[in-house]
Protein backbone atom coordinates (compact mmCIF):
# COMPACT_ATOMS: atom_id res chain seq x y z
CA UNK A 1 0.00 0.00 0.00
CA UNK A 2 1.41 3.52 -0.71
CA UNK A 3 2.06 5.92 2.13
CA UNK A 4 -0.71 8.06 1.00
CA UNK A 5 -2.73 9.29 -2.27
CA UNK A 6 -3.22 12.28 -4.09
CA UNK A 7 -6.71 12.53 -5.01
CA UNK A 8 -8.61 13.96 -8.17
CA UNK A 9 -6.50 16.48 -9.80
CA UNK A 10 -5.44 17.54 -13.07
CA UNK A 11 -1.54 16.48 -13.50
CA UNK A 12 -0.14 17.44 -16.23
CA UNK A 13 2.47 14.70 -17.86
CA UNK A 14 4.39 15.34 -21.36
CA UNK A 15 1.48 14.01 -23.46
CA UNK A 16 -0.99 16.60 -21.64
CA UNK A 17 -3.72 16.83 -19.18
CA UNK A 18 -5.86 14.55 -17.46
CA UNK A 19 -7.59 13.85 -14.29
CA UNK A 20 -5.49 11.17 -12.17
CA UNK A 21 -4.57 10.25 -8.32
CA UNK A 22 -1.38 10.07 -7.43
CA UNK A 23 0.01 7.63 -5.04
CA UNK A 24 3.18 8.33 -3.32
CA UNK A 25 5.70 6.12 -1.37
CA UNK A 26 8.75 6.81 0.21
CA UNK A 27 8.71 10.04 -1.20
CA UNK A 28 8.65 8.81 -4.95
CA UNK A 29 5.60 8.38 -7.47
CA UNK A 30 4.39 5.04 -6.81
CA UNK A 31 1.61 4.78 -9.18
CA UNK A 32 -0.51 7.63 -11.59
CA UNK A 33 -4.09 6.42 -12.78
CA UNK A 34 -7.54 6.20 -11.18
CA UNK A 35 -9.70 4.70 -8.22
CA UNK A 36 -6.65 3.54 -6.26
CA UNK A 37 -7.32 1.70 -2.69
CA UNK A 38 -7.24 4.11 -0.07
CA UNK A 39 -4.50 3.54 2.77
CA UNK A 40 -6.15 5.83 5.17
CA UNK A 41 -3.83 9.18 4.29
CA UNK A 42 -5.30 11.07 1.42
CA UNK A 43 -5.02 14.44 0.15
CA UNK A 44 -8.27 16.28 -1.94
CA UNK A 45 -6.55 17.30 -4.70
CA UNK A 46 -10.18 18.70 -6.46
CA UNK A 47 -9.73 21.43 -8.70
CA UNK A 48 -6.08 21.58 -8.77
CA UNK A 49 -4.02 21.52 -11.71
CA UNK A 50 -0.94 19.06 -11.02
CA UNK A 51 2.48 20.23 -12.41
CA UNK A 52 6.04 18.29 -11.49
CA UNK A 53 7.76 21.03 -9.51
CA UNK A 54 9.80 23.68 -11.64
CA UNK A 55 13.78 23.56 -11.96
CA UNK A 56 15.20 26.48 -12.31
CA UNK A 57 18.66 25.45 -13.97
CA UNK A 58 19.81 29.45 -13.85
CA UNK A 59 19.90 31.83 -10.55
CA UNK A 60 22.07 33.26 -8.15
CA UNK A 61 21.96 32.67 -4.65
CA UNK A 62 25.09 34.18 -3.75
CA UNK A 63 25.86 32.15 -1.36
CA UNK A 64 28.61 32.06 0.50
CA UNK A 65 29.76 35.26 0.91
CA UNK A 66 27.09 37.85 -0.44
CA UNK A 67 24.10 36.12 1.23
CA UNK A 68 22.71 39.97 1.64
CA UNK A 69 22.32 39.79 -1.84
CA UNK A 70 20.42 36.82 -1.52
CA UNK A 71 20.96 33.21 -0.10
CA UNK A 72 19.89 30.16 -0.29
CA UNK A 73 17.80 30.56 2.70
CA UNK A 74 15.24 32.87 1.50
CA UNK A 75 16.11 32.10 -2.37
CA UNK A 76 15.01 28.71 -2.07
CA UNK A 77 11.74 29.78 0.01
CA UNK A 78 10.48 31.86 -2.70
CA UNK A 79 11.33 29.22 -5.34
CA UNK A 80 9.22 26.79 -3.69
CA UNK A 81 6.34 29.48 -3.03
CA UNK A 82 6.26 29.65 -6.90
CA UNK A 83 6.26 25.97 -7.35
CA UNK A 84 9.87 24.84 -7.84
CA UNK A 85 12.24 22.16 -6.35
CA UNK A 86 14.80 22.26 -7.76
CA UNK A 87 17.26 24.76 -8.52
CA UNK A 88 20.86 24.75 -10.13
CA UNK A 89 22.69 27.71 -8.86
CA UNK A 90 25.43 29.50 -10.81
CA UNK A 91 28.97 29.77 -10.27
CA UNK A 92 29.09 33.66 -9.79
CA UNK A 93 28.03 36.43 -7.22
CA UNK A 94 29.02 34.17 -4.43
CA UNK A 95 32.12 34.73 -2.71
CA UNK A 96 34.30 32.64 -3.99
CA UNK A 97 33.17 31.85 -7.29
CA UNK A 98 32.80 28.19 -7.50
CA UNK A 99 36.03 27.70 -10.14
CA UNK A 100 37.71 25.14 -7.57
CA UNK A 101 36.88 21.89 -5.57
CA UNK A 102 37.83 23.45 -2.23
CA UNK A 103 34.84 26.46 -3.64
CA UNK A 104 32.50 23.92 -4.45
CA UNK A 105 33.08 22.43 -1.08
CA UNK A 106 32.00 25.81 0.44
CA UNK A 107 29.09 26.29 -1.67
CA UNK A 108 27.45 23.03 -1.12
CA UNK A 109 28.47 22.94 2.68
CA UNK A 110 26.45 26.35 2.47
CA UNK A 111 23.36 25.33 0.79
CA UNK A 112 23.17 21.71 2.33
CA UNK A 113 22.49 23.80 5.68
CA UNK A 114 20.01 26.39 3.93
CA UNK A 115 17.98 25.35 1.46
CA UNK A 116 14.67 24.26 2.03
CA UNK A 117 14.83 22.63 -2.28
CA UNK A 118 17.14 20.52 -3.70
CA UNK A 119 19.72 21.67 -5.44
CA UNK A 120 22.66 21.90 -8.12
CA UNK A 121 25.88 23.38 -8.75
CA UNK A 122 27.44 25.18 -12.14
CA UNK A 123 31.00 25.42 -11.93
CA UNK A 124 33.02 28.25 -13.96
CA UNK A 125 34.89 28.42 -16.94
CA UNK A 126 37.07 31.34 -16.62
CA UNK A 127 40.60 32.19 -18.02
CA UNK A 128 43.18 30.29 -16.35
CA UNK A 129 40.97 27.30 -14.87
CA UNK A 130 40.86 24.79 -17.40
CA UNK A 131 42.68 22.81 -15.55
CA UNK A 132 40.36 22.67 -12.74
CA UNK A 133 37.14 21.49 -14.75
CA UNK A 134 37.72 17.79 -14.20
CA UNK A 135 38.32 17.95 -10.72
CA UNK A 136 35.01 19.76 -10.68
CA UNK A 137 33.30 17.64 -12.97
CA UNK A 138 34.68 15.23 -9.67
CA UNK A 139 32.46 17.16 -7.57
CA UNK A 140 29.29 16.77 -9.01
CA UNK A 141 28.76 20.12 -10.83
CA UNK A 142 26.11 20.02 -13.62
CA UNK A 143 28.01 22.02 -16.26
CA UNK A 144 30.59 24.68 -16.79
CA UNK A 145 29.24 28.49 -17.35
CA UNK A 146 31.53 30.95 -19.33
CA UNK A 147 30.65 34.53 -20.16
CA UNK A 148 31.51 35.69 -23.44
CA UNK A 149 31.18 39.10 -22.45
CA UNK A 150 31.92 41.50 -18.67
CA UNK A 151 30.43 39.70 -15.98
CA UNK A 152 30.27 42.16 -13.67
CA UNK A 153 32.63 40.50 -11.45
CA UNK A 154 36.23 41.21 -11.70
CA UNK A 155 37.25 37.67 -9.81
CA UNK A 156 34.80 36.08 -13.44
CA UNK A 157 36.21 37.60 -16.29
CA UNK A 158 34.92 36.71 -19.24
CA UNK A 159 36.08 33.67 -20.96
CA UNK A 160 38.23 34.22 -24.63
CA UNK A 161 38.24 32.79 -27.04
CA UNK A 162 40.70 30.32 -26.69
CA UNK A 163 39.54 29.73 -23.03
CA UNK A 164 36.08 28.76 -24.24
CA UNK A 165 37.49 26.52 -27.19
CA UNK A 166 40.09 24.63 -24.40
CA UNK A 167 37.33 24.59 -21.96
CA UNK A 168 34.52 23.21 -24.65
CA UNK A 169 37.06 20.17 -25.66
CA UNK A 170 37.91 19.37 -22.05
CA UNK A 171 34.39 19.69 -20.94
CA UNK A 172 33.39 17.70 -23.86
CA UNK A 173 35.61 14.34 -23.03
CA UNK A 174 33.96 14.93 -19.33
CA UNK A 175 30.60 14.84 -20.43
CA UNK A 176 29.20 18.17 -19.16
CA UNK A 177 27.79 20.88 -21.24
CA UNK A 178 29.17 24.06 -21.36
CA UNK A 179 26.49 27.03 -20.45
CA UNK A 180 27.39 30.69 -22.50
CA UNK A 181 25.96 34.17 -21.89
CA UNK A 182 25.84 35.29 -25.39
CA UNK A 183 26.32 38.82 -26.04
CA UNK A 184 29.75 40.36 -27.97
CA UNK A 185 32.03 41.95 -25.80
CA UNK A 186 33.51 44.42 -27.98
CA UNK A 187 30.41 45.52 -29.03
CA UNK A 188 29.05 46.48 -25.51
CA UNK A 189 31.99 47.43 -24.36
CA UNK A 190 32.93 49.87 -26.44
CA UNK A 191 28.91 51.18 -26.51
CA UNK A 192 29.28 51.38 -23.38
CA UNK A 193 32.12 53.31 -23.10
CA UNK A 194 31.13 55.91 -25.55
CA UNK A 195 27.34 56.57 -23.84
CA UNK A 196 29.07 57.29 -20.42
CA UNK A 197 31.63 59.42 -22.09
CA UNK A 198 29.07 61.18 -23.45
CA UNK A 199 26.86 61.20 -20.40
CA UNK A 200 24.24 59.36 -21.59
CA UNK A 201 23.27 57.35 -18.98
CA UNK A 202 19.43 56.86 -19.11
CA UNK A 203 17.49 53.56 -19.22
CA UNK A 204 17.20 54.27 -23.02
CA UNK A 205 21.11 54.57 -23.04
CA UNK A 206 21.60 51.44 -21.61
CA UNK A 207 19.42 49.42 -23.84
CA UNK A 208 21.32 51.28 -26.57
CA UNK A 209 24.20 49.22 -25.39
CA UNK A 210 23.63 45.85 -25.87
CA UNK A 211 21.96 45.81 -28.91
CA UNK A 212 20.51 42.37 -30.45
CA UNK A 213 23.42 41.69 -32.83
CA UNK A 214 25.51 41.27 -30.15
CA UNK A 215 23.69 38.45 -29.30
CA UNK A 216 23.34 36.97 -32.08
CA UNK A 217 26.85 36.97 -33.05
CA UNK A 218 27.73 35.55 -29.67
CA UNK A 219 25.43 32.71 -30.35
CA UNK A 220 26.88 32.27 -33.74
CA UNK A 221 30.57 31.91 -32.78
CA UNK A 222 29.86 29.53 -29.49
CA UNK A 223 27.40 27.47 -31.85
CA UNK A 224 30.81 27.24 -34.14
CA UNK A 225 33.22 26.34 -31.49
CA UNK A 226 30.49 23.91 -30.13
CA UNK A 227 30.03 21.62 -33.24
CA UNK A 228 33.96 21.74 -33.56
CA UNK A 229 34.44 20.16 -29.95
CA UNK A 230 30.92 18.04 -29.73
CA UNK A 231 30.34 19.69 -26.56
CA UNK A 232 26.33 20.25 -25.21
CA UNK A 233 26.07 23.89 -25.36
CA UNK A 234 23.32 25.51 -23.15
CA UNK A 235 22.66 29.06 -24.70
CA UNK A 236 21.56 30.81 -21.56
CA UNK A 237 18.58 33.99 -21.11
CA UNK A 238 18.44 33.95 -25.15
CA UNK A 239 16.25 37.28 -25.04
CA UNK A 240 14.90 38.00 -29.30
CA UNK A 241 13.39 35.82 -31.55
CA UNK A 242 16.61 36.18 -33.21
CA UNK A 243 18.86 34.85 -30.60
CA UNK A 244 16.63 31.94 -30.99
CA UNK A 245 17.14 31.52 -34.72
CA UNK A 246 20.84 31.98 -34.64
CA UNK A 247 20.97 29.18 -32.20
CA UNK A 248 18.59 26.98 -34.33
CA UNK A 249 21.05 27.76 -37.61
CA UNK A 250 23.97 26.53 -35.23
CA UNK A 251 21.81 23.32 -34.41
CA UNK A 252 20.84 22.36 -37.79
CA UNK A 253 25.50 23.25 -38.85
CA UNK A 254 25.57 20.03 -36.03
CA UNK A 255 26.15 21.79 -32.53
CA UNK A 256 24.05 20.12 -29.29
CA UNK A 257 22.60 23.01 -28.67
CA UNK A 258 19.76 23.47 -26.03
CA UNK A 259 17.67 26.81 -25.87
CA UNK A 260 16.48 28.89 -22.60
CA UNK A 261 15.30 32.05 -22.07
CA UNK A 262 13.82 33.39 -19.36
CA UNK A 263 10.43 34.83 -18.21
CA UNK A 264 11.15 38.40 -18.47
CA UNK A 265 11.62 38.30 -21.57
CA UNK A 266 8.23 37.04 -22.16
CA UNK A 267 6.53 39.22 -20.04
CA UNK A 268 8.26 42.94 -20.62
CA UNK A 269 9.62 44.77 -23.27
CA UNK A 270 12.26 47.58 -23.40
CA UNK A 271 9.08 50.30 -22.52
CA UNK A 272 8.89 48.50 -18.96
CA UNK A 273 12.21 49.31 -17.95
CA UNK A 274 11.99 53.06 -18.55
CA UNK A 275 8.56 52.28 -16.81
CA UNK A 276 9.90 50.35 -13.71
CA UNK A 277 13.25 51.25 -13.31
CA UNK A 278 16.43 49.58 -12.28
CA UNK A 279 13.86 46.45 -10.89
CA UNK A 280 13.86 45.61 -14.54
CA UNK A 281 17.62 45.81 -15.52
CA UNK A 282 19.04 42.82 -17.24
CA UNK A 283 21.95 41.75 -19.45
CA UNK A 284 20.61 40.22 -22.49
CA UNK A 285 18.40 43.90 -21.70
CA UNK A 286 14.82 43.55 -21.82
CA UNK A 287 13.56 43.52 -25.92
CA UNK A 288 11.09 45.83 -28.50
CA UNK A 289 7.76 44.46 -28.31
CA UNK A 290 8.22 43.25 -31.84
CA UNK A 291 11.26 41.23 -30.36
CA UNK A 292 9.34 39.68 -28.09
CA UNK A 293 6.61 38.20 -29.88
CA UNK A 294 9.34 36.83 -32.23
CA UNK A 295 10.50 34.93 -29.20
CA UNK A 296 7.05 34.09 -28.15
CA UNK A 297 6.58 32.74 -31.84
CA UNK A 298 9.30 30.61 -30.92
CA UNK A 299 8.37 29.34 -27.76
CA UNK A 300 4.89 28.01 -28.96
CA UNK A 301 6.39 26.71 -31.83
CA UNK A 302 8.16 24.23 -29.82
CA UNK A 303 12.22 25.58 -30.67
CA UNK A 304 12.70 27.18 -26.78
CA UNK A 305 14.05 24.03 -24.91
CA UNK A 306 14.27 25.65 -21.12
CA UNK A 307 13.08 28.41 -19.29
CA UNK A 308 14.53 29.80 -16.42
CA UNK A 309 14.46 32.99 -13.98
CA UNK A 310 18.18 34.12 -13.87
CA UNK A 311 17.27 35.39 -10.08
CA UNK A 312 19.73 38.16 -10.17
CA UNK A 313 18.91 39.83 -6.86
CA UNK A 314 20.73 42.63 -5.28
CA UNK A 315 20.61 44.94 -1.97
CA UNK A 316 18.45 48.12 -2.41
CA UNK A 317 21.50 50.48 -2.28
CA UNK A 318 23.07 48.68 -5.55
CA UNK A 319 19.42 49.10 -7.24
CA UNK A 320 19.54 52.98 -7.28
CA UNK A 321 20.78 55.91 -8.79
CA UNK A 322 20.98 58.33 -11.81
CA UNK A 323 23.49 56.09 -14.23
CA UNK A 324 22.16 53.31 -14.98
CA UNK A 325 25.19 51.48 -16.27
CA UNK A 326 26.07 51.64 -12.94
CA UNK A 327 23.04 50.03 -10.89
CA UNK A 328 23.37 46.49 -10.49
CA UNK A 329 21.71 44.32 -14.18
CA UNK A 330 19.68 41.51 -12.62
CA UNK A 331 15.64 40.74 -12.10
CA UNK A 332 14.79 39.32 -9.09
CA UNK A 333 11.75 37.13 -10.34
CA UNK A 334 12.18 33.38 -9.27
CA UNK A 335 9.01 33.14 -7.39
CA UNK A 336 7.12 34.15 -10.21
CA UNK A 337 8.09 31.76 -13.23
CA UNK A 338 5.25 29.67 -12.83
CA UNK A 339 2.87 32.33 -12.53
CA UNK A 340 4.09 33.95 -15.87
CA UNK A 341 4.43 31.60 -17.81
CA UNK A 342 0.58 30.32 -16.71
CA UNK A 343 -0.70 33.80 -16.81
CA UNK A 344 1.17 35.14 -20.30
CA UNK A 345 1.30 32.19 -22.14
CA UNK A 346 -1.54 29.44 -21.26
CA UNK A 347 -4.05 31.92 -20.68
CA UNK A 348 -2.81 34.52 -23.45
CA UNK A 349 -1.31 32.48 -25.81
CA UNK A 350 -2.81 29.32 -24.94
CA UNK A 351 0.49 27.55 -24.24
CA UNK A 352 -0.15 23.82 -23.26
CA UNK A 353 0.43 23.06 -20.08
CA UNK A 354 2.58 20.23 -21.34
CA UNK A 355 4.74 22.56 -22.64
CA UNK A 356 5.31 24.42 -19.77
CA UNK A 357 5.88 21.27 -17.91
CA UNK A 358 8.46 20.50 -20.30
CA UNK A 359 10.53 23.69 -20.50
CA UNK A 360 10.43 24.17 -16.69
CA UNK A 361 10.73 20.37 -15.85
CA UNK A 362 11.53 17.77 -17.86
CA UNK A 363 13.94 18.79 -20.65
CA UNK A 364 16.10 20.39 -17.53
CA UNK A 365 16.10 16.78 -16.07
CA UNK A 366 17.04 15.26 -19.58
CA UNK A 367 19.54 17.51 -20.60
CA UNK A 368 21.29 17.96 -17.06
CA UNK A 369 21.58 13.63 -16.24
CA UNK A 370 18.74 14.98 -12.92
CA UNK A 371 17.58 11.13 -12.46
CA UNK A 372 14.10 11.04 -11.19
CA UNK A 373 13.21 14.30 -11.09
CA UNK A 374 10.85 16.62 -13.66
CA UNK A 375 8.11 14.38 -14.39
CA UNK A 376 4.85 13.00 -12.68
CA UNK A 377 5.58 9.00 -13.16
CA UNK A 378 6.44 5.61 -11.38
CA UNK A 379 9.62 5.94 -9.67
CA UNK A 380 10.25 9.87 -9.78
CA UNK A 381 10.52 11.84 -6.82
CA UNK A 382 7.13 13.29 -6.07
CA UNK A 383 7.45 16.62 -7.10
CA UNK A 384 4.86 18.27 -6.91
CA UNK A 385 3.19 22.35 -8.28
CA UNK A 386 -0.35 22.62 -7.48
CA UNK A 387 -1.88 25.55 -9.59
CA UNK A 388 -5.96 26.90 -9.00
CA UNK A 389 -6.03 27.89 -12.58
CA UNK A 390 -9.82 28.98 -11.51
CA UNK A 391 -8.01 31.62 -9.24
CA UNK A 392 -6.09 34.62 -9.76
CA UNK A 393 -3.64 37.07 -7.16
CA UNK A 394 -1.95 40.03 -7.37
CA UNK A 395 1.51 39.72 -6.25
CA UNK A 396 2.36 42.02 -3.24
CA UNK A 397 5.59 42.81 -1.90
CA UNK A 398 5.06 41.10 1.15
CA UNK A 399 4.38 37.76 -0.61
CA UNK A 400 7.54 37.75 -1.78
CA UNK A 401 9.75 35.20 0.24
CA UNK A 402 13.20 36.40 -1.46
CA UNK A 403 15.67 38.32 0.93
CA UNK A 404 14.81 41.80 -0.69
CA UNK A 405 11.58 42.80 -1.73
CA UNK A 406 12.59 44.08 -4.98
CA UNK A 407 10.49 42.77 -8.12
CA UNK A 408 9.27 44.17 -11.66
CA UNK A 409 6.45 41.25 -11.14
CA UNK A 410 5.25 43.25 -7.64
CA UNK A 411 1.74 44.59 -8.64
CA UNK A 412 0.61 42.03 -11.51
CA UNK A 413 -2.20 40.56 -11.66
CA UNK A 414 -1.68 36.83 -12.08
CA UNK A 415 -4.67 34.50 -13.68
CA UNK A 416 -3.78 31.28 -11.89
CA UNK A 417 -2.80 30.56 -8.20
CA UNK A 418 -0.12 28.62 -6.74
CA UNK A 419 -1.43 26.62 -3.90
CA UNK A 420 0.95 23.68 -2.67
CA UNK A 421 4.85 22.71 -3.53
CA UNK A 422 5.60 19.19 -2.49
CA UNK A 423 9.41 18.13 -2.57
CA UNK A 424 9.57 14.37 -2.69
CA UNK A 425 6.03 14.07 -1.38
CA UNK A 426 6.28 16.12 1.49
CA UNK A 427 4.63 20.07 1.56
CA UNK A 428 7.57 22.64 1.71
CA UNK A 429 5.16 25.23 0.64
CA UNK A 430 0.88 26.00 0.96
CA UNK A 431 -0.82 29.08 -0.15
CA UNK A 432 2.18 31.11 0.19
CA UNK A 433 3.81 30.25 3.63
CA UNK A 434 6.57 27.99 3.58
CA UNK A 435 6.05 24.86 5.88
CA UNK A 436 9.64 23.44 5.73
CA UNK A 437 12.97 24.27 7.38
CA UNK A 438 16.30 22.97 5.23
CA UNK A 439 15.81 19.86 3.92
CA UNK A 440 17.65 20.17 0.29
CA UNK A 441 19.32 17.68 -0.48
CA UNK A 442 22.45 18.21 -3.23
CA UNK A 443 22.09 16.68 -6.77
CA UNK A 444 24.57 15.54 -9.18
CA UNK A 445 24.45 14.09 -13.18
CA UNK A 446 24.33 10.52 -13.65
CA UNK A 447 27.78 9.59 -15.99
CA UNK A 448 24.80 7.59 -17.99
CA UNK A 449 21.86 10.22 -17.77
CA UNK A 450 23.29 12.18 -20.52
CA UNK A 451 20.21 12.54 -22.70
CA UNK A 452 17.61 10.25 -21.10
CA UNK A 453 15.71 9.88 -17.66
CA UNK A 454 17.04 7.10 -15.10
CA UNK A 455 14.46 5.32 -12.77
CA UNK A 456 16.62 6.04 -9.61
CA UNK A 457 17.98 8.81 -7.65
CA UNK A 458 20.93 10.10 -7.71
CA UNK A 459 21.39 12.36 -4.33
CA UNK A 460 24.02 13.50 -1.96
Amino acid sequence: MPDWLIRGGDVVTSVGVSRADIAVEDGLIAAVGRDFAGSGRELDASGMTILPGLIDVHLHFNEPGRAHWEGAATGSRALAAGGGTVFFDMPLNSSPCTLTAPDFYAKRMALRHSSVTDFALWGGLVPGNVGNLEELADCGVVGFKAFLADSGLAEFPRADDRTLLEGMRTAARLGLPVAVHAENDEITRDLTRRAIEAGRVSARDFLASRPVVAEVEAIQRAGLLAAETGVKLHVVHVSSGRGVAAALEARARGADISIETCPHYLFFTEEDVERLGAVAKCAPPLRSQSEQESLWRHVLAGDVDAIASDHSPAPPAMKTGDDFFAIWGGIAGVQSTLAALIDAGHFARELPLARIAEMTAAFPARRFGIAAKGSIAPGFDADLAFVDLSASHILRQEDLQQRHPLSPYTGVHFRGSIRRTMLRGQTVCEDGKITASACGRMLRPRPAMKNAYASTRTHS
